[in-house]
């Protein structure tokens, strides 16, 4: 069973989002459902930008129903071990162009991978 979790910063993502794309929550919960199954994804929509032995951080595209596309972006960590993700990062591409890597650096330095 996997287990997930999620940064304050990706909390208050989320909630930004969520205030202009309605459907964002239930989006959430299916893309859970398939990182659950297949936690590094498949096919050109899962980049891993990470990868320790214990972490891999991967950057995917999230499906909004409100957008009718595949605009959004999330970023995660996901450990094998635990079989525990956490959800780092969701961002808009109109709004910017790439994931924050400083706050992926933030994030590994806390869990003490450099």
């Amino acid at each position: 069973m996997m287990n997930f979790n999620e940064t304050d910063d990706f909390t208050k993502d989320l909630k930004r989002l969520s205030k202009k794309y309605k459907s964002l929550s239930n989006d959430l919960s299916g893309f859970k459902k398939i990182v659950s199954q297949i936690p590094l994804g498949t096919g050109r929509h899962f980049v891993i930008l990470t990868n320790t032995e214990e972490i891999k951080v991967v950057k995917a595209r999230l499906f909004c129903r409100y957008l009718k596309g595949s605009s959004l972006r999330i970023v995660y960590a996901y450990n094998e071990r635990k079989q525990m993700i956490e959800f780092v990062e969701l961002y808009f591409k109109g709004d910017e162009e790439n994931e924050d890597s400083e706050r992926i650096k933030f994030y590994l330095k806390k869990q003490n991978i450099t």
